[in-house]
């Protein structure tokens, strides 16, 4: 009987198998940091009941195969993310910050619950497993139902436009930060994974998808290095690897994205839980502009690194499709890790940056290669053939590293023109929190 309503209600396949194992390992992690942080706290059992259920029903959320379940089980996990991050609601800013992600969800939910609705009314099926089986005729209610998944999907993940709640969530609990940036923000792309074989069946839909996933990631790029708070510029850095996930997601790199969410999950929850100490870490200078010798030997150890990563995920240079912005990915990102090695005593320093982006492109490749293994069953590694809107994206992403690099180089005694100005203001106010959510002194907040 058990194993009856499990097989009806539950499909535990590769993909579910993965988020609850990280699932699990975070909250293990965030409840033995609570321990310590919220001794003394009014609410401290409070707080342990609600984590418990949040990743109780995170996990039925990730492996329900019924439509009905997994729709409660999202609601009901957002529910519970709100009352944690409000925790006191004498505290007007989290109050404020918790209303504000509520309706963000309510948003979310809305689409999401219109898209089920759409598909049962086409397909009859309330079964994700046969839903996404299904042969249909009606094809633009089905793509009026992945336009509006997709909605849902962005809202739950601070997917620009719609990242102010994450922004404004920062006066919650540092326990409650890490396991929202690390785990329930991760749900947009969780929830596009189930649904993938419909959305490669709609090309068009996934171009816009990455063309969504790399603006908001440039932007949360760009916003980052303009705080100066550390928790908002990790809240910045969470929306832009968001970003790229769904950017990876609309090339038909489902596998990767859900490697590059389980290495985000670990590594922000990391942060948050670390965020505490900041004010004490000693900052590494990386002397930009780069020197010429420098920034060569770093473009030669990048290559080094993409070449790493490409056979350990099996990809190629000369592949001719969508693969080829994960190379260039891994090709940047080694190139800037091999700068912070060559920042000083380049030539000296060139074996070991050569060694350390070799091992760190082979590090990516095999986590990408493992998780594809994982899911293979699920058929769900497709790229795309090139366009011009990727190919812009993969031309967006260069510049953006040079001119992070190279932007010093910009003769700071003379004015900046107008429009520099305004862009920076513009910027700066678009990456600010809701101000009902910000605690602008001490005696607002509300200890006991």
């Amino acid at each position: 009987m058990i194993h009856k309503f499990s097989a009806v209600f539950f499909n535990f396949d590769p993909l579910a198998m993965i988020m609850v194992s990280l699932v699990a390992f975070i909250g293990l992690c965030v409840g033995s940091f609570a321990m310590r942080y919220l001794k003394g706290d009014r609410k401290y059992q409070a707080f342990f009941i609600q984590l418990a259920l949040l990743i109780g029903s995170v996990s039925v959320m990730v492996g329900a195969d019924n439509l009905i379940l997994l729709f409660m089980a999202w609601c009901l996990s957002n529910v519970l993310l709100v009352s944690l991050m409000i925790h006191k609601s004498s505290w007007k800013a989290a109050k404020a910050s918790g209303v504000l992600a509520f309706k963000n969800y309510v948003l979310g939910a809305a689409c999401m619950g219109a898209a089920f609705a759409l598909f049962y009314y086409v397909t009859g099926e309330t079964s994700v497993q046969e839903l996404v089986k299904t042969n249909h005729s009606a094809e633009s209610l089905i793509l009026t139902a992945l336009s509006l998944l997709l909605i849902g999907a962005m809202t739950q993940s601070a997917i620009w436009p719609f990242h102010r709640w994450l922004i404004s969530s920062l006066n919650s609990p540092t326990p409650v930060s890490a396991i929202m940036h690390a785990g329930l923000v991760n749900g947009g792309g969780i929830l596009l994974t189930r649904f993938a074989p419909l959305y490669l069946q709609h090309s068009d839909l996934l171009t816009s998808i990455f063309v969504i996933g790399i603006t908001t990631a440039l932007l949360g790029t760009l916003w980052k290095l303009m705080q100066s708070d550390v928790k908002r510029m990790l809240a910045c850095s969470t929306m832009a690897q968001m970003g790229f996930m769904f950017a990876q997601i609309g090339l038909g790199l489902f596998p990767a994205a859900v490697a590059h969410l389980v290495w985000h999950g670990l590594f922000k929850a990391y942060l948050f839980l670390g965020c505490g100490s900041a004010a004490q870490e000693k900052r590494l200078d990386l002397r930009y502009p780069p020197k010429p010798l420098a920034f060569m030997c770093a473009l030669m150890c990048g290559m080094v690194g993409s070449f790493g990563f490409a056979f350990a995920s099996r990809k190629s240079w000369a592949s001719g499709d969508t693969t080829l912005l994960l190379l260039v990915v891994s090709f940047l990102s080694a190139s800037q890790f091999a700068l912070s090695i060559l920042s000083r005593k380049t030539l000296k320093n060139l074996i070991t940056a050569l060694i350390f982006t070799s091992l760190f492109g082979l590090l990516y490749g095999v986590s990408v290669q493992l998780v594809s293994w994982v899911m293979e069953p699920m058929q769900l590694m497709q790229p795309q053939p090139l366009n011009g809107f990727h190919m812009a994206g993969i031309f967006a992403l260069i510049l953006t590293w040079l001119a992070t690099l190279f932007s010093s180089l910009y003769k700071k005694t003379s004015k900046p023109p107008a429009w520099m100005l305004k862009g920076y203001v513009a910027a700066l106010n678009a990456s600010q929190p809701a101000p009902s959510t910000v605690t602008s002194y001490r005696n607002q907040y509300k200890y006991i």
